[in-house]
């Protein structure tokens, strides 16, 4: 990751990525909750882990806001909406009417918490009922999508838009509140019809609870430096469609209660059990 590269270059100190995948990132929340508090550790991670996972789990094996000092939000971005090229729905409009016309006969897929409330958020503003497919993740659900198995998808765009522009996939909108640089002409939800949509990602850098206020804002500047740097602009946030957000601690923790408060509403009108 470019911002890696940025602080090994300002501090003159190697940065060892270990990617910890599993479990709905519960797996590398709970190290780095443990590890010393002395900076040397850092998670980068997402909603999933510090806004969803508390309201999907009975019992989680960290607390998203005990265990870690908030550092600075990273990025943020929206996901895309997307149905097989055969679906005679060619908008949002167009989909809502369908599913108004069969309620709970037409199926969306999901691999990831983010995929699964937006489709949950969607379903609850646009007043429809959907048939929801649970997947290991969401390039499997995407798999299922081009095979007619399931009618739609609210994805992140990294796995959407590849197959949308071989033209695999049609894309009806974007879960962002803006037009993605990466698909201009893809309509947001809201705009396409259901209005005050939104439901994104982000992902933020966390030390673990206790890390001194000194080591935290010398992790911030550096962090915030990093993602705001012509390099990474260039190999990570333009090519993804990601947008560059940056926070102090103290805005980053304030963001992260309200996002969580935000999950937890979809959640709970949706009435999902948590497991």
């Amino acid at each position: 990751m470019p911002i890696g590269v940025q602080i090994t270059a300002a501090t003159k100190q190697a940065v060892v990525i270990d990617n910890k995948a599993g479990a709905s990132g519960m797996i590398a929340a709970q190290q780095v909750a443990k590890a010393a508090p002395d900076g040397y550790t850092v998670l980068i991670t997402t909603n999933t882990t510090h806004a969803a996972n508390e309201h999907l789990y009975k019992k989680l094996s960290y607390d998203p806001v005990k265990d870690f000092s908030p550092i600075t939000a990273l990025g943020k971005g929206g996901q895309i909406m997307v149905v097989n090229n055969a679906s005679p729905a060619k908008s949002v409009g167009e989909f809502v009417a369908m599913a108004k016309k069969e309620p709970g006969k037409l199926s969306f897929g999901s691999g990831s918490s983010s995929s699964r409330m937006a489709g949950e958020l969607l379903q609850q503003m646009a007043g429809i009922q959907l048939l929801h497919v649970p997947y290991k993740s969401n390039t499997l659900a995407v798999t299922d999508l081009l095979g007619g198995q399931i009618q739609m998808m609210i994805t992140d765009t990294a796995t959407g838009l590849p197959q949308v522009k071989a033209g695999k996939l049609r894309a009806l909108g974007v879960s962002s509140d803006k037009r993605s640089p990466l698909a201009p002409d893809v309509p947001t939800i809201s705009e396409a019809g259901v209005k005050g949509y939104e439901m994104g990602y982000w992902f933020a850098a966390y030390a673990p609870a206790k890390t001194p206020p000194a080591v935290v804002k010398r992790l911030n500047e550096l962090m915030v430096q990093a993602a705001r740097s012509q390099e990474a602009k260039t190999s990570f946030y333009e090519p993804t469609g990601t947008e560059v957000f940056t926070t102090s601690p103290e805005e980053l923790a304030k963001f992260q209660a309200g996002e969580s408060q935000k999950w937890g509403r979809i959640v709970k009108t949706a009435g999902i059990e948590a497991e």
